[in-house]
């Protein structure tokens, strides 16, 4: 077994990526606060192959320092839109057919394994502020809340963490 050198990984360049077909899911940051987490949102996107992303709020938007940082180039490839609230969002992406998730614990949360995800459906994962989460007032506005299974003593997983966790597992239930 040997470690592959980038230039063996056959990856695609920035032009060809942006003119291949998109997996139908995109992350909507909810007044995210870090901007690394910012730059970790575009990199898992890429990396999955996302639609796009959506920045709302106080979150961060290229170009910043903090998010190319971490973004390594991601920036270039996903295609992201900003919206002063998230709310405006949601309303923006209902009338353009996604169904809306947030990423959140409530007494209603569907566990994440136990998602019914359509290759045909469109959704829009909404992630939380590092410290309160997503915001309270847009729960009655998504289809549904999804919530990742835990069992240390930790109450949550950091934003970027969560987006690689159920990002993946909507990856696998769409296309392998």
């Amino acid at each position: 077994m040997k470690k592959l050198k980038l230039d063996q990984l056959n990856r695609i360049d920035v032009k060809t990526f942006k003119a291949s077909p998109k997996v139908p899911v995109l992350f909507v940051l909810d007044n995210v606060r870090s901007a690394h987490n910012v730059g970790a949102a575009f990199r898992t996107s890429d990396a999955f192959a996302c639609h796009s992303l959506i920045l709302c709020g106080i979150t961060a938007q290229p170009p910043h320092r903090d998010i190319h940082k971490t973004a390594i180039g991601a920036t270039q490839s996903v295609d992201w839109k900003y919206f002063k609230t998230t709310h405006e969002a949601i309303e923006y992406l209902k009338l353009d057919g996604w169904k809306i998730y947030a990423v959140e614990q409530t007494d209603e949360s569907i566990q994440l394994q136990d998602i019914c995800v359509n290759a045909d459906e469109k959704y829009a994962l909404i992630m939380g502020n590092e410290v309160d989460g997503v915001d309270a007032s847009l729960l009655p506005l998504t289809d549904g809340v999804i919530e990742i299974p835990q069992f240390g003593t930790k109450h949550s997983f950091n934003v970027s963490v969560t987006m690689g966790i159920v990002g993946w597992e909507f990856l696998k239930k769409i296309k392998l």
